[in-house]
């Protein structure tokens, strides 16, 4: 077998080894080193230290819990019987143009090492994009690329919070935003929305309520998952404000930001923002080029946090796939009939639940303006677990439980309307029927 080398020429018999002869020599016990039997250590480390079936970890993720969509979904992930519902994607392969992108980039051997805050080429087109999408001029040296769009939330909790601190979350939320704020050692405190007859709604001014002395970052995720919340510009702008006058780092989460149904994207904070504002974006490309299998994210963050956010990438994952972002670019730059084809298709299931739940008895609705979700209630539930286990168990329909949401959402559940219509349609005809068959026992549950 032939190698293929990343230079022109490959290493000649005297390029030097990465393992020098002087470098093994050093080792003088075997490699990972253990301790004889007899060893006793010092100190805190030492033996008596060592509790016999302690847990070598934090309790703060010791008591960690699995996801409540994640407890629902492995029972039965890989069983075609199944419609699922219960994850936020559609059942869109990528486009073709995309995959094809990846392709070459591998054949050109792009398999290395590359820059932890992504390759120049697709920071330099997200730039472009989020330049004519908003009518901006980002610097792109404020962009990173993380790989994935829950990455960037994570790096950028990591350095908002600590110990001592408070995140405050717009509720209800995706369960994994509230898990990565308490990993940390802060407290987390939510304000929930408003389930109004209306549709759901919240102010700034409940927010800046809920906010404590020591509350340090903000956490708002617009078009919301997963109600489909969304946050107007001058609201936005009111509370960019407010975390510029006491310094509170606000993480907007705007990766459904094309699965808007009103328009072309819903207000970004990046149109009311400074470039030096306590504000760090995060999108990615999961959602409206249907890539969430990719795992590339991109933020835009103040430039004061550009050296601090490089070194703590390097901590995680080093940066994001390097042919993956080679799709990322053509995604940005020829995808945009795909993200139209794909919204229309979201607007036609969003009809279908509309159709299928909107004005029945038992079901209380509030129909979502963006992302492509709906988060129906039924009046007495109190268990939303067990709901959605009985759907699964007697008509083969995936959904997530309201109760991963966040407090006071166990009257609810989620699902997602990205599936193709047919197979949506039928998976509502399924949940409305158990819902029926199961009227007279609902505060069982």
């Amino acid at each position: 077998m032939s190698l293929r080398w990343r230079t022109s020429s490959p290493p000649t018999a005297n390029s030097a080894s990465p393992i020098s002869s002087s470098a093994t020599s050093r080792r003088t016990r075997p490699w990972p080193w253990r301790p004889s039997s007899d060893w006793r250590g010092c100190g805190k480390h030492s033996r008596e230290a060592f509790e016999p079936g302690r847990a070598m970890v934090r309790p703060v993720i010791e008591t960690l819990e699995q996801n409540g969509i994640t407890k629902v979904a492995f029972q039965r992930l890989d069983d075609p019987a199944v419609i699922p519902l219960w994850f936020g994607e559609g059942d869109v392969v990528t486009p073709a143009f995309i995959r094809e992108a990846a392709k070459r980039a591998l054949d050109d051997g792009q398999t290395f090492y590359t820059h932890t805050r992504g390759i120049p080429a697709l920071r330099d087109a997200i730039k472009r994009y989020l330049d004519g999408l908003y009518g901006l001029d980002i610097d792109p040296d404020r962009i990173s690329v993380p790989g994935s769009a829950m990455m960037g939330v994570t790096i950028a909790a990591q350095m908002a919070v600590n110990r001592g601190d408070r995140g405050l979350i717009v509720s209800p939320h995706w369960p994994n935003i509230e898990i990565t704020y308490r990993v940390t050692g802060a407290e987390v405190d939510i304000v929930r929305q408003r389930d109004t007859e209306s549709g759901w709604e919240l102010t700034v001014s409940e927010i800046v309520d809920a906010v404590r002395p020591d509350t340090r970052s903000i956490f708002v995720n617009s078009p919301c998952n997963p109600t489909g919340w969304v946050m107007r510009r001058d609201a936005q702008e009111e509370l960019l404000a407010f975390c510029r006058d006491r310094d509170i780092l606000l993480i907007a989460d705007e990766v459904y930001h094309r699965t808007c149904f009103d328009g072309e994207h819903a207000p970004s904070f990046l149109q009311v923002a400074r470039d030096d504002d306590p504000l760090v974006v995060v999108n990615g490309f999961s959602k409206a080029w249907a890539m969430t299998g990719w795992r590339v994210g991109w933020v835009v963050a103040p430039p004061r946090l550009r050296t601090a956010w490089t070194a703590l990438s390097e901590c995680f994952n080093t940066g994001a796939t390097v042919f993956a972002q080679y799709g990322g670019i053509a995604a940005l730059e020829g995808g945009e009939e795909t993200v139209a084809a794909l919204r229309e298709q979201y607007r036609g299931g969003r009809a279908i639940v509309d159709r299928y739940l909107s004005g029945h008895p038992l079901i209380d609705l509030r129909m979502p303006e963006g992302a492509f979700y709906a988060f129906p209630k039924v009046p007495g539930l109190s268990d939303s677990l067990a709901f959605v286990e009985g759907v699964l168990a007697e008509e083969d329909v995936g959904l997530a439980p309201g109760y991963a949401f966040g407090p006071h959402n166990e009257a609810h559940f989620r699902l997602c309307f990205a599936q193709s219509h047919e197979r949506l349609e039928e998976g509502l005809k399924r949940v409305v029927r158990y819902v029926e068959r199961h009227a007279n026992e609902l505060d069982r549950f």
